[in-house]
């Protein structure tokens, strides 16, 4: 199993979108040093809580400040974007990367943003421009010929080079033949992540229960079998919240009573609730939604705790939900709890992670 990590970014009201940045950069140095595998940066243009429209940015700053951890929008919302611009935006990061770029893409969940894009979600036309996007992304990335795209979303020329070639389309990714690509799914019966399994891409999940995860890796395979694939778990992203401190009791404090708690407190579980998807915390349906607390969700969800009842945590995470490759955790904004979330980290990858180290096979 790998480490990764995966930032909303999160970040509460009052903090100013400058000071957010620099707490984002420098936790992405920090997993870097540490040796974390990569990070995932999320994009939204409506959640004050997740205040980052253009993930791109700080992945270029992150590609000078760090030398191994690989990184990627989580994700690029493909309705929102014209395809042909995204296509060269992402080409041209991807060489500036040299390598350590990833490509996540996603259909965006957010009513709000929804409504400021005028795409109606509710009746599916974003997962629609998804696959639209995507497929014209692939085939501007993979085609050497000129083409012509007329589809239901956009109309899109793969131009002919122009005056003796001065003009010209020209931005092939430095990968080849295009980075690794993920696939962010929301909804328990994922279309996206069904997506995912079609084409071959990275599935990532947030782990919001056992039966909700259960039914995102059954929606990955069921796009495999449609696209002739098998699944490999081993692709599989799964976000977990973390928070590891020398004791159980110093850990649960630190969850609870930090930010970890507070975004929950004041924005996710109020926002599920509006959703009327509290039901996907619960290891009961019998549970009621008013005791679906940060409490609840520390005691039955989250990764808190000792290095040992982490682990044990995880070991069980990963046995209940028929195995993962990678484990992305989740970043709150720690800018005021900096030596205790880092020690967290370091915790997870020194003490925890080598406990879940494949066997070495020749």
């Amino acid at each position: 199993m790998e480490a990764g990590i995966f930032m909303m970014p999160s970040h509460p009201p009052e903090r100013s979108l400058r000071d957010g940045f620099e707490w984002d950069l420098q936790h992405i140095e920090l997993c870097d040093r540490l040796g974390f595998s990569e990070a995932w940066i999320g994009e939204h243009f409506t959640a004050p809580w997740e205040p980052n429209p253009a993930p791109d940015i700080l992945i270029a700053q992150a590609l000078l400040k760090t030398k191994r951890i690989r990184l990627a929008a989580g994700a690029h919302l493909l309705p929102y974007h014209h395809p042909a611009e995204l296509a060269c935006r992402v080409a041209f990061m991807d060489h500036i990367s040299q390598g350590r770029l990833m490509f996540g893409i996603g259909a965006g969940g957010l009513p709000s943003d929804w409504r400021l894009f005028n795409v109606d979600g509710m009746g599916g036309e974003n997962r629609r421009m998804t696959r639209e996007a995507l497929d014209i992304i692939l085939k501007l990335w993979t085609s050497d010929e000129p083409f012509e795209h007329r589809g239901e979303f956009w109309k899109i020329n793969r131009i002919e080079p122009m005056f003796d070639g001065a003009l010209q389309f020209h931005f092939k990714p430095f990968q080849k033949p295009y980075p690794p690509i993920g696939i962010a799914g929301l909804s328990p019966r994922s279309d996206t992540l069904e997506l995912a399994g079609e084409y071959g891409f990275m599935p990532l999940s947030l782990n919001l229960s056992r039966e909700y995860l259960r039914d995102h890796w059954a929606s990955v395979e069921r796009g495999a079998e449609r696209g002739g694939r098998v699944a490999r778990r081993e692709d599989w992203r799964v976000v977990r919240e973390v928070y590891i401190a020398e004791t159980d009791a110093q850990a649960r404090k630190l969850a609870l009573n930090g930010m970890m708690g507070r975004a929950y407190r004041e924005y996710l579980l109020p926002l599920f609730s509006q959703f009327r998807l509290l039901s996907v915390f619960k290891h009961d349906q019998s549970v009621a939604d008013s005791d679906v607390t940060p409490e609840y969700l520390c005691e039955h969800n989250w990764l808190v705790g000792s290095p040992s009842t982490v682990t044990q945590k995880l070991a069980t995470m990963q046995q209940e939900s028929g195995g993962f490759g990678t484990m992305l955790v989740i970043n709150f904004d720690f800018k005021d709890e900096w030596s205790s979330w880092s020690d967290s980290q370091q915790a997870l990858i020194e003490e925890v992670l080598p406990q879940f180290a494949q066997p070495t096979t020749k």
